[in-house]
Order: structure tokens, then C-alpha cells, then sequence
């Protein structure tokens, strides 16, 4: 029985997306075990994209995410705050409770990037295991 070469492919890019997925969880929780919970946001964003960096990643930060609509680029003020490899976005939380407007947030920022993949992560928790939520663009999270 053989493999289909567009097969072979898919699940090929699916071991690099988990895998960077699961080497950005690492660091998450390496930079959330060394600082806690209660800081603000731009400390842990910082921290990540510098421990990703080191670790070899291309990570982009705070990047613009205009709106398209009726053909016209609008810069509407959103920002991404990172993506890792051009393959992954993060969407990073302080906050006591992810709402569903965060969500909401993370679906619409992979739709208009045209990106896969996204992590939606909240560092103002006990455990980061409990902040973490991976989207995949059509789907929701999984």
C-alpha cells in the first residue's frame, strides 16, 4: 500500500507544525515557571520571543494585521502579538478567565493572517497547562 506523495506531504507539515507547537509550549511554561503569574503581558512576550530566538525560531512580534475590506487595506490598529516561523501565531493573555471575545479574537487574527495555527495562551494562571488553547484556522480549538 502506498502513500500518496500529497499525503506524505501533509503529514510532514503536520510533524513540523506540532513540533513547533509543542518546542513553544516549552518555552511558555519554562517562562512562566521562572516568573510566575501577575506580571503584565509585554514581560512575558518579551521573555518568550527572546527564549524562542534563542532556541533557533524566527519570531516576529507585535506584528500590524490590517483589514481587507471591499479590496482596501485598512489599518485598523490590530496588532499580532507573535508569530513563530511564519507558521504559528500567539496570541498572549493576562487576564483571570479566557472570554469567549478572546476566542474570538485568536479565529478572526488566523483568518485575516491567513495563518493555520494559533496559540492562545494566558499567563495569569496557576499552572500554564490550564492557559493554554490551540486553534486551527476553520475548526476553532482543538
Amino acid at each position: 500500500m502506498s502513500t500518496s506523495p500529497q499525503r506524505s506531504q501533509r503529514s510532514a507539515e503536520a510533524s513540523e507544525i506540532n513540533a513547533l507547537t509543542e518546542a513553544i509550549i516549552g518555552a511558555a511554561m519554562k517562562v512562566h515557571s521562572e516568573l510566575g503569574p501577575g506580571l503584565l503581558e509585554s514581560a512575558y512576550e518579551a521573555c518568550l520571543a527572546h527564549l524562542l530566538r534563542r532556541q533557533g525560531f524566527h519570531v516576529q512580534t507585535e506584528l500590524e494585521l490590517p483589514i481587507v475590506f471591499e479590496g482596501v487595506r485598512i489599518d485598523a490598529g490590530y496588532r499580532i502579538d507573535m508569530v513563530v516561523n511564519d507558521l504559528v501565531l500567539l496570541e498572549l493573555k493576562c487576564v483571570e478567565k479566557i472570554a469567549s471575545v478572546h476566542e474570538a479574537q485568536i479565529i478572526s487574527y488566523l483568518r485575516l493572517s491567513k495563518k493555520n495555527i494559533g496559540l492562545l495562551i494566558n499567563f495569569h494562571v496557576r499552572h500554564l497547562r490550564d492557559g493554554i488553547k490551540r486553534f486551527v484556522e476553520g475548526t476553532g480549538w482543538n
